[in-house]
């Protein structure tokens, strides 16, 4: 019976296996393949994320420019409003301003209860006269206005879709004390004279 050594076959194994350890011809685009996908990922959420935080800003920008606009005037009628509305939508440049919704009222808080209600209020939401609203404990001085602004905005990333499709919604507000008068007058389409600043 003739026997076989399996010596030559085993070297053999080695050197192959050798060969392919040391043939890195075609690493470099493996590695490739693997990392640009993460790399594209990476770059495209912090470009979304530094836009999401600059519309951020820009959002609260807008609800404290339509306060103070708002808050420098003695009375105000609605072309006021659609003046000031104007003019706080421009701060979203160079983003579009159409998911925008923007609202101003004036606050007053009651001597002795301290309960907030608004006076008027106008714009996307406006809040019922007469209507009770929650604000930050500080702010509740007895017999006082407030010219309170409410501006929200939905951010849609142009590549963050995925991720976010309906969009992510940015919201802030602002508070402001009238400037030159105890408050701010919107006289009702009915009234001939501007009203005095109401108490209750």
């Amino acid at each position: 019976m003739k026997t076989i050594s399996i010596l030559p076959v085993w070297l053999r194994m080695r050197r192959t296996a050798a060969r392919m350890l040391a043939d890195r011809s075609g690493i470099a685009a493996t590695e490739f393949a693997v990392i640009v996908p993460v790399m594209l990922v990476m770059f495209f959420g912090t470009v979304e994320f530094s836009s999401g935080v600059a519309v951020d800003r820009k959002v609260t920008l807008m609800a404290r420019t339509l306060s103070d606009l708002t808050s420098q005037s003695t009375s105000v009628n609605d072309t006021d409003l659609t003046g000031f509305f104007a003019a706080s939508k421009g701060i979203m440049t160079p983003y579009s301003p159409t998911p925008t919704l923007s609202t101003i009222s004036e606050l007053y808080v009651v001597p002795g209860s301290l309960v907030v209600k608004v006076m008027w209020s106008r714009g996307s939401a406006p809040r019922a006269q007469g209507s009770t609203i929650t604000i930050p404990t500080e702010l509740k001085v007895s017999g006082t206005y407030l010219i309170f602004s409410e501006v929200s905005y939905r951010y849609v990333p142009a590549v963050g879709k995925v991720m976010a499709p309906a969009g992510v919604d940015l919201k802030d507000v602002a508070y402001t004390r009238p400037r030159q008068s105890t408050c701010v007058i919107y006289p009702t389409p009915s009234s001939g004279s501007l009203p005095a600043c109401p108490t209750s």
